[in-house]
């Protein structure tokens, strides 16, 4: 089961992210967003880093120029797309580097979803289904219902959000389907907005690995 905790604001964060090996670290670029980097690590500082961990940009409807930008200071793994960014904007930037795309899917069924991403299959890499989206594009609190994509024909490697807490940890275990990569970690795995609370983290990891034995 991989894990990607979203909203990495500090190094020290994305070091000891890299010292429990977790898979994939979010870094935001959107304005909008609270969790919004803002300059608070430097790109030759992440770039200059010797991670294992995926770093992984986080855009809301970015031009291309500003995201290839983005990609060469900080050194990005991969591209989170959390916008309205079409197949054909994810499939020209898929081209240079890898991208996965989000969708909100409260209240749609297998079949909804099925046509939602097909026109996005040959635009991206990996999926992400998040449940509710907040106007600033800062973090999910709904709870997602997993049973939306248990019929789902993804054929995709997909990650999935949507509030998940560190009480979830059976929850993820239980819930199956051929396609599933991993989960999105962010609001629920913290002390404060921006500020990540790595005992929870290590606790979940564990408690996944010990569910799924």
């Amino acid at each position: 089961m991989n894990i990607k905790i979203c909203g990495i604001t500090s190094m020290k964060e994305m070091q000891q992210l890299d010292g429990m090996d977790i898979e994939f670290a979010g870094i935001v670029f959107n304005r909008q967003s609270r969790y919004y980097l803002n300059e608070r690590i430097s790109g030759a500082e992440l770039k200059a880093a010797d991670l294992d961990i995926s770093k992984v940009g986080v855009f809301v409807n970015a031009a291309y120029e500003e995201i290839m930008e983005t990609v060469q200071i900080f050194g990005l793994d991969l591209i989170q797309f959390e916008g309205s960014e079409p197949a054909s904007f994810c499939k020209k930037v898929s081209q240079d580097i890898s991208v996965i795309k989000t969708f909100f899917i409260d209240g749609l069924q297998a079949e909804a979803i099925d046509e939602l991403i097909q026109e996005f299959d040959d635009a991206c890499d990996y999926y992400a289904f998040d449940t509710f989206k907040k106007k600033d594009f800062s973090g999910i609190t709904s709870g997602f219902d997993w049973n939306a994509l248990a019929g789902a024909r993804i054929e995709k490697p997909f990650f999935v959000g949507g509030g998940i807490s560190p009480e979830d940890a059976a929850q993820v275990t239980r819930f199956r389907h051929p396609d599933f990569f991993g989960v999105d970690l962010n609001c629920f795995f913290e002390k404060e907005t921006g500020t990540k609370d790595m005992a929870q983290v290590l606790r979940f990891k564990h408690e996944l690995k010990q569910l799924s034995i």
